[in-house]
């Protein structure tokens, strides 16, 4: 198993980030190395044949080559360049009605087989504990398929000095307007996926994934006070013209408090934007805790989607098979099927993708080499299923697998992980002005902040980047030191307004983390400006007692 060589970065101040990267350093000029096709389906068949004659029932192949560049830099300095691969084998087998796994490194024949074979062994040993076979839902073979992220610039071709002078100009961008230290960072993901089965399918994706975080920092010298204010952009699934900022793609907030993008990023515009706000917060007046109606922007309610109905509705948390990484779920088989579970107001519909263009999650087919699709979670404020892989389908009575499988490595076993996780855009017109006009007393949203859930997805408390108050329909001012508190059910279903489809944005996570050992997938979570009702606010600069 080559984690045992692996770089860690660690002590990213954007957002606390330590972000593992799994691999051995590599130059530039080795970031587009790609796998020949028929090189990795001869080792895919050497790996299944192997498998079959030593007893499998079934076997799957996945052959990974994962490279990533991270630049992380600090007002007008670069900090770090890490340009990072790993390439193995990981094969999944079947025997005696058990699971086996085994990976490598060593791209020979020979090694592949050998390891094929080892897997097989460990299902048979598997298999003496397993009180139950497992029952995988039937997919069909496709033969051979390509898919990739769409993109018109690959970020792998563009020259680390005009990346390292964008985030620099940045900096630059969020000093002038306010900010006493900057920190801008780039990371970059290439995932080459090669899949095979016995099933009959040889599917080779490639996956582009980007993100620009940064925070700006601004200091009160007199009183040493220090406020932060980090991004409002999200990452995405696309190539490098995610930096190419039009006009076209801004989304006006309301009030006109912050410039959002949907689909590029002036990262200029947003450095200068985040210099501005984080010197505004200094000067913020704290708030008076109580009740306020919530009017929650895309780039901060995607958080709370992903902890509070994304891990809940994944089915091994429901099952209890999933407890050590954060707990299991409130959202129990018994309440799913009554079919009348009010998880949230009859507004509130989830549905769950791995399709949507440009989202972190999208790929064509997942790692079961299952076709990806869309479904419903919630619909119309019910609880009407959850995400399940082939083996899990038919605890759920679907005859068919979710396609939301995932394996961070090739040299990781694949399980159950999150889709993306959305929001349905409101059906009426609306846009967050107008939102915002119905609002007597409340606090407009935006950003990613602090937050904390129970083990079972239920009780939370979430922080933001900004808040502003609102008063008799306006917005009137910044506030600080900002906390809301409820519970999923109580919070879903004071939903009381959504704003339509122009609004419509997808926010996400880099780095969500699962599973033991520990692995880390890349989800997105869209929705449009959302109204909650009567949600109890604290404040998070108050002593209690």
């Amino acid at each position: 198993m080559e984690r045992r060589e692996f770089l860690k970065i660690a002590g990213i101040a954007s957002a606390g980030l330590v972000i593992p990267v799994y691999g051995h350093a590599i130059s530039v000029d080795e970031l587009i190395n790609p796998v020949a096709k028929g090189f990795k389906k001869s080792l895919a068949d050497a790996a299944m044949n192997a498998a079959t004659q030593a007893g499998a029932s079934y076997c799957d192949v996945r052959i990974g080559r994962y490279v990533n560049q991270f630049i992380t830099t600090r007002d007008t300095r670069v900090e770090n360049i890490v340009n990072s691969e790993s390439m193995g084998v990981g094969v999944r087998v079947i025997a005696g009605g058990a699971y086996g796994f085994a990976s490598t490194n060593d791209l020979s024949v020979d090694a592949v087989a050998a390891m094929a074979r080892q897997a097989v062994a460990i299902a048979k040993a598997n298999a003496r504990l397993q009180s139950e076979p497992v029952r995988l839902a039937p997919v069909k073979g496709v033969g051979e398929v390509t898919w990739a992220t769409p993109f018109t610039k690959d970020w792998r071709n563009v020259p680390v000095k005009e990346k390292t002078e964008m985030l620099i100009a940045a900096n630059r961008a969020g000093l002038e307007a306010g900010a006493n230290f900057m920190q801008s960072n780039l990371f970059q993901v290439n995932q080459e996926k090669y899949f095979a089965s016995t099933d009959g399918s040889y599917i080779d994706q490639d996956i582009h994934r980007l993100w620009a975080p940064m925070t700006a920092t601004a200091v009160d010298k007199a009183t040493n006070k220090f406020r932060t204010r980090e991004s409002l952009s999200s990452p995405v699934g696309m190539g490098f013209e995610f930096f190419d900022a039009h006009a076209k793609d801004k989304v006006k907030a309301a009030g006109g408090v912050a410039t959002l993008y949907k689909h590029s990023l002036d990262v200029i515009e947003e450095a200068r934007e985040a210099g501005r706000q984080a010197r505004e917060k200094l000067s913020a007046k704290s708030v008076e805790p109580g009740k306020y109606d919530l009017v929650l922007s895309p780039d901060h309610l995607f958080l709370t989607i992903h902890e509070s109905v994304g891990h809940p509705t994944e089915l091994d948390r429901v099952l209890g098979y999933e407890a050590n990484y954060a707990g299991t779920s409130f959202a129990t088989l018994d309440k799913w099927r009554t079919k009348k579970f009010r998880f949230g107001s009859d507004r509130v519909n989830f549905f769950a993708d791995k399709t949507t263009p440009q989202s972190l999650g999208a790929v064509a087919y997942d790692d079961e080499g299952v076709a990806c699709k869309s479904w419903d979670i919630i619909k119309d404020g019910v609880l009407v299923n959850y995400q399940a892989t082939r083996d899990q389908a038919h605890i759920i009575d679907e005859k068919e697998s979710h396609g939301c499988s995932y394996a961070d490595s090739w040299s990781s076993v694949q399980f159950q992980r999150m889709p993306n996780v959305s929001l349905a855009a409101g059906k009426a017109p609306l846009t967050p002005d107008e939102m915002v006009k119905d609002v007597k007393k409340g606090i407009y949203i935006l950003g990613r902040g602090s937050y904390s859930i129970d083990q079972q997805r239920y009780n939370f408390q979430f922080g933001g980047q900004l808040f502003y108050e609102i008063k008799n329909g306006k917005i009137i001012g910044p506030v600080e030191d900002v906390a809301y508190q409820s519970n999923t059910q109580e919070f879903w279903n004071s939903c009381s307004a959504i704003c339509d489809e122009s609004d419509w944005r997808m926010g996400g996570s880099f780095f969500d983390g699962k599973g033991q050992p520990s692995q880390v997938s890349a989800v997105s979570h869209g929705s449009s400006t959302t109204r909650f009702n009567a949600i109890n606010v604290i404040n998070t600069a108050r002593k209690i007692g």
